[in-house]
């Protein structure tokens, strides 16, 4: 385990584990889409996986920009928010109830990206990379947004159809 020395090696350290999540996550989200039963809840898991592709990109010119490279660093964290979703894709549940779980888990990745995300920005921001802070700023938004996205999902309908079950 390397020793974390400055703010420089905090940032490092951050940025590749947030690619070990969007990487686990490009792994996650074919499978969360597939379990869906609602149509609209698909097309969001769907399109957030093209996001996420595109956010892994993203970190890859992060890493370019700054002189850092990927590493192997595996993200415990987000290891164990996929194991709680492949969870809920094997609970024996209604399809209504189903999809309500899968928001939440779903929602709970969200929530850990947003924060990732948030404090590699303002970390890349303090150390002046001002590029990195840029890229790092147009996946948080995403995030953000997914998580909207879901949220509007979950308390327009779908939380109401798992009730009547």
């Amino acid at each position: 385990m390397t020793k974390l020395k400055s703010l420089e090696d905090l940032f490092e350290h951050e940025v590749k584990d947030l690619y070990s999540a969007e990487k686990q996550l490009l792994e996650a989200l074919p499978k969360m889409a597939e379990t869906a039963s609602d149509s609209r809840l698909k097309k969001v898991f769907e399109n957030h996986l093209k996001e996420t592709q595109i956010q892994k990109e993203r970190l890859e010119k992060v890493f370019e920009i700054c002189g850092l490279s990927a590493g192997r660093k595996k993200c415990e964290a987000m290891e164990g928010l996929i194991e709680e979703g492949q969870s809920m894709i094997d609970e024996k549940a209604t399809a209504e109830v189903k999809d309500a779980g899968l928001i939440a888990s779903a929602q709970r990745i969200e929530h850990y990206e947003i924060s990732g995300y948030g404090t590699a920005r303002h970390f890349a921001e303090r150390l002046g990379k001002t590029e990195a802070v840029k890229l790092l700023e147009e996946t948080l938004k995403e995030e953000q947004k997914a998580d909207t996205l879901l949220n509007d999902l979950a308390k327009s309908y779908i939380n109401e159809k798992a009730m009547s079950q």
